[in-house]
């Protein structure tokens, strides 16, 4: 397969998966795998083009980020109030990250890690959407500090490959009560802080595994990432608001036992 063409799929599986509670990572993992390359080799890409998914958060919320900030300029308490809780909900990772970073990317070349973690989180998805009744809450800034916190704690689960970190936040903002569509936003918001600071962080440490060569593979699968992206984030808050996640939840054991399947197969 011509690298450009993995390059352009791998685009489209980051900015397809990253905000659904699927797992982006385990998807690029299993896909570079399926297409016949080795995950390991494609681990730096995969990180160096979260920014395109990133990115289209700032676009498609750009009117909320701005209130936010000329609201913290006018002190109002619910512009401090979002920023509190996003930085109360990153946290977490930020200190696990630090502690254990090392053994969990040893996991990130793993497809069968990825497989078990895709059927566990879809049982996971599927029992939290029957059991749970969320409430209308207003908006991620009328979330209190525990909830926050409580969903940054839940997001350290994403460390592990297949986990998912959309799924991981939006079910444990729904398990304190919160409703899908501020759970939701909030594990947009909260992806910014996340995977933008989870891709300094690698890079920093892991720069000299992006060649020259790779970077004009990385701006296109970046921009691949961004486009898909703002498409399915438009389209997933009606999706969750109408059916709620338990498709999501099918898909991902369907999807992790035929990994395990084709694993043992080939």
């Amino acid at each position: 397969m011509p690298i450009l063409l993995l390059v352009v799929l791998l685009g489209i599986v980051e900015g397809l998966t990253e905000y659904l509670p699927v797992s982006s990572t385990g998807h690029l993992i299993l896909a570079t795998e399926l297409l016949g390359f080795r995950a390991e080799d494609w681990e730096a890409f995969n990180v160096a083009i979260q920014p395109g998914a990133i990115l289209a958060i700032v676009v498609l919320y750009w009117r909320t980020f701005a209130d936010v900030l000329t609201g913290l300029f006018r002190r109002s308490p619910d512009a401090w109030r979002f920023v509190r809780n996003l930085v109360v909900a990153s946290l977490p990772a930020v200190v696990l990250g630090l502690l254990i970073g090392d053994m969990i990317e040893g996991l990130l070349g793993n497809a069968v890690v990825v497989a078990w973690a895709l059927i566990i989180g879809g049982v996971a998805i599927l029992i939290i959407e029957r059991l749970v009744k969320p409430r209308e809450c207003g908006g991620v800034a009328n979330l209190s500090i525990r909830q926050s916190a409580m969903v940054g704690v839940v997001q350290c689960l994403a460390m592990i490959p297949g986990v998912s970190r959309s799924g991981a936040t939006i079910l444990g903002a729904m398990a304190l009560g919160v409703d899908r569509k501020t759970a939701a936003e909030f594990s947009f918001f909260l992806a910014m802080p996340t995977l933008g600071g989870a891709t300094v962080y690698y890079l920093a440490k892991h720069g000299n595994r992006v060649s020259p060569e790779m970077y004009g593979n990385i701006l296109i699968g970046s921009a691949v990432s961004f486009v898909v992206a703002l498409v399915v984030v438009k389209l997933f808050v009606g999706l969750v608001t109408r059916y709620g996640f338990a498709p999501f939840g099918w898909y991902r054991i369907v999807a992790g036992a035929a990994a395990l399947v084709w694993l043992g197969l080939r």
